[in-house]
């Protein structure tokens, strides 16, 4: 049982350092101006979790578009772009209901 419970740390504690050195570093652009002196806010933070789909596939070929624009205002963009993506990738929008079947 003291094997099975050694064990179990050993894994918990792994698993552990394996999250964590996934979390990411900090934004330096966050809260400063692009060179348009623009800083995304909430309705940007949507907006770009809507079309992340899209944005995702041109960013695999061009150098140009980003999947998230690091000039933002910190949480409320995040929490709009993290809405937006669920709205579009958990089917808020485009989802449907299943049917039950009565039969």
């Amino acid at each position: 049982m003291k094997k099975l419970s050694a064990v179990a740390v050993v894994f918990v504690v792994v698993a552990a350092l394996l999250a964590w050195s996934c979390a990411p570093g900090p934004n330096a652009a966050e809260k400063t101006p692009n060179n348009e002196g623009k800083v995304a806010g909430f309705w940007f933070g949507v907006w770009h979790g809507l079309i992340s789909p899209v944005t995702f596939v041109i960013s695999l070929f061009s150098k140009t578009v980003r999947l998230y624009e690091v000039h933002n205002n910190g949480g409320w963009y995040n929490f709009g772009f993290v809405l937006g993506a669920g709205l579009f990738l958990s089917g808020g929008i485009f989802g449907h209901k299943k049917r039950r079947s009565d039969r």
